[in-house]
């Protein structure tokens, strides 16, 4: 066996998991927490219903909706939703918010398949209703086929009424697929498409209905009929209503553990799931910190943050104004400037973890490792960095004593080759209003399929990095 060398104890980086470096007493509290995660994206699956699970969660830990007459002793915790698609949380600091808050920022949307505003045809030689789909956000199209699906979101009546739908979740429901070619006849067709065509966007189109309707057999579209007919019933829509709709298909079913050893968890929409939760459960374990905290849980992160409950909405802003206003009495635009320049975030998002059989898009000495602790990701962006704020090396260096010092497992990494791999996350659009900010959060396999895996062990990292920042270790 070879002699240890100790300058090499001293001065190498030693790589470790994070199952071999937690106390016994965290990884007695990783199952409970995996629990109640599984719990949360069984009930999660859209950006809406991650609000109101959030906010149920909140409320349930002493979270008050911030108004009038919204106390604001040190310790306070506060709810304010946005738009029905974001949601802020915030505790109450010791220091008043001019000397700057710690923010914590996530995103609760994620990939899947939007119904399009006039979504309902029936193919006109097989008699089947179909949907049409649009896709949102960075997917491979053909992982989304013959798979079961459920429908989730909101319609708005043509009498303004507003109906909430969710279809394919229950043990008796039914459930939506995209059917797929046999493998007897795709061999002149399909087969020679280049993979990411296996399935074109024009081609992802759900079952909806086969039985024709026995209403009216002098219909055109008899399947499509009855399948308006139903949702009539069950709904009172109109096939005018889905011009009013926000309609997502995606994955139907429960989350559940991977492996003998119960370590993984996989689940629809981890990305940035996984992050939100962390996020929720840290703020929701905290004290009186000594600044103000608050968790964001941002919408359109997957299409570039955009719109009025993207990340590069003003939401960040009004909200620390408000608690300018709430916690000092008001509300100066110098005050408000001062206070984000003095602010510090974390970027909550997922990256990509090496994966065992496509080692060759990594790059392996900077690819994060499932199970070996929350990742710090300095950049994103892709090729030379473009689309990336690139955290200083003084922040850097803060977050890192942070870390080391609440004893949490963590490692470094980028997403994937520089030629080969890229990304991006809010952490630009938090940076365009002077806070400090960095990428902070698990890695996850499978990053963007139906269903994505995450490590038990890098959730609880990824929540007491989060619970360490806001109480401001």
């Amino acid at each position: 066996m070879p002699r240890k060398s100790k300058l090499e104890d001293r001065l190498a980086m030693k790589k470790e998991h994070a199952w071999d470096l937690l106390p016994a007493r965290e990884k007695a509290s990783a199952g409970a927490l995996a629990t109640a995660y599984r719990k949360f994206l069984d009930e999660a699956k859209t950006e809406r219903e991650a609000v109101l699970a959030i906010k149920r969660y909140a409320e349930a830990k002493g979270f008050l909706p911030l108004g009038p007459g919204t106390p604001k002793t040190p310790g306070t915790r506060l709810h304010y939703v946005w738009k029905n698609k974001c949601i802020v949380l915030a505790v109450l600091g010791k220091e008043p918010p001019s000397k700057g808050v710690s923010v914590v920022a996530t995103h609760i949307d994620s990939p899947r398949l939007d119904l399009k505003q006039n979504p309902l045809f029936e193919e006109s030689e097989t008699k089947i209703a179909l949907l049409r789909t649009h896709y949102y956000g960075g997917i491979k199209k053909y992982q989304w086929a013959t798979i079961p699906l459920a429908l989730h979101g909101k319609v708005v009546l043509r009498d303004g009424r507003e109906v909430d739908i969710n279809i394919g979740e229950g043990p008796d429901d039914p459930v939506f697929t995209i059917e797929d070619v046999a493998p007897h006849l795709f061999r002149q067709s399909q087969a020679k498409r280049h993979l990411d065509e296996g399935f074109k966007g024009e081609e992802l189109h759900a079952i909806l209905a086969t039985l024709p309707t026995q209403k009216d057999r002098k219909a055109k579209c008899r399947s499509k009929l009855a399948a308006l007919d139903l949702l009539n019933t069950a709904y009172g829509m109109t096939e005018a209503d889905f011009s009013s709709a926000e309609l997502e298909l995606v994955p139907a079913g429960r989350s559940r553990d991977v492996g003998l050893d119960r370590s993984l968890v996989m689940g629809y929409g981890q990305d940035d799931r996984v992050c939100a939760f962390a996020a929720l459960d840290a703020a929701c374990a905290l004290g009186t910190p000594r600044r103000t905290a608050v968790a964001l849980f941002f919408d359109k992160e997957e299409i570039g943050s955009e719109g009025n409950t993207g990340a590069r909405s003003r939401l960040l802003v009004s909200f620390i104004g408000r608690m300018l206003e709430l916690q000092e009495g008001e509300h100066r635009e110098s005050a408000l400037r001062g206070a984000l320049e003095s602010s510090e975030a974390l970027s909550g998002d997922t990256t990509s973890a090496l994966d065992p059989v496509f080692k060759d898009v990594h790059e392996p000495q900077n690819a994060a490792r499932l199970g070996f602790g929350v990742v710090v990701t300095k950049f994103t962006g892709s090729g030379g960095k473009g689309g990336s704020s690139d955290a200083s090396a003084e922040f850097t260096g803060k977050i890192r004593r942070m870390l080391d010092k609440r004893k949490i497992p963590w490692q470094t990494a980028e997403l994937g080759k520089v030629d080969e791999g890229g990304g991006g996350t809010i952490a630009k659009f938090i940076a365009e209003h002077g806070l400090d900010v960095i990428d902070l959060g698990p890695c996850v396999l499978s990053l963007h399929a139906p269903m994505e895996l995450a490590s038990k062990a890098d959730l609880l990292c990824a929540q007491r990095a989060y619970r360490a920042f806001m109480e401001g270790a």
